[in-house]
């Protein structure tokens, strides 16, 4: 089975086939990124368009981290908030009001057939300032998982695998590609 991972991360990209046993080929192709709060509509358009530029099956991811007392934004528009405030900015926005976090991570798969998602979710909290600059994936720096008094940024390397697989749900993508492996 071929499989295309459509990420500009390479880093990403290491860190997920370490966690699968399906090989991928990650190809950096710049896919529009549509305006919506819907994480699951932004992976459909994702997987679809990735779909019809590789004509190969494709996985391609998306996050959002919805802040309680910003009404659940920046959501899917995490990155550009992170890109024009920074980490400090946002944790500036919630000064005296609720630090509840959720992430969301949704995977999206697709091979001009069968089109699958996988969702993940890690709730928590921001922290009061950066734990540190440019460390870890986005906001890491900022996010505080449930269960834990220090940022992802800040944890070891078993906490922080254990949190990412928690938000990354690659046992369900695991599971699947093996059982579409299996079928053909």
């Amino acid at each position: 089975m071929s499989l295309v991972f459509i990420t500009g991360n390479e880093n990403k990209a290491k860190y997920f086939q370490r966690f699968i046993r399906v090989k991928f080929e990650r190809r950096d192709i710049d896919l529009k990124e549509i305006q919506s709060l819907d994480l699951k509509e932004i992976i459909k358009f994702k997987v679809f368009e990735a779909y019809g530029i590789v004509g190969l099956p494709v996985i391609v991811e998306d996050v959002s981290l919805e802040l309680e007392s910003l009404g659940n934004l920046p959501g899917t528009f995490v990155k550009f908030f992170l890109k024009a405030i920074g980490a400090g900015g946002l944790c500036d926005l919630l000064k005296d009001k609720s630090k509840n976090a959720t992430a969301r991570c949704s995977i999206g798969y697709y091979n001009g057939d069968i089109f699958k998602t996988f969702e993940g979710l890690l709730n928590g909290k921001i922290s009061e300032k950066p734990s540190c600059e440019n460390s870890g994936f986005g906001w890491d720096s900022i996010f505080i998982p449930e269960g834990f008094d220090i940022t992802r940024a800040q944890m070891n390397e078993e906490d922080y695998e254990y949190t990412y697989l928690k938000l990354r749900r690659l046992d369900l993508l695991e599971d699947f590609l093996m059982s579409e492996m299996n079928m053909r």
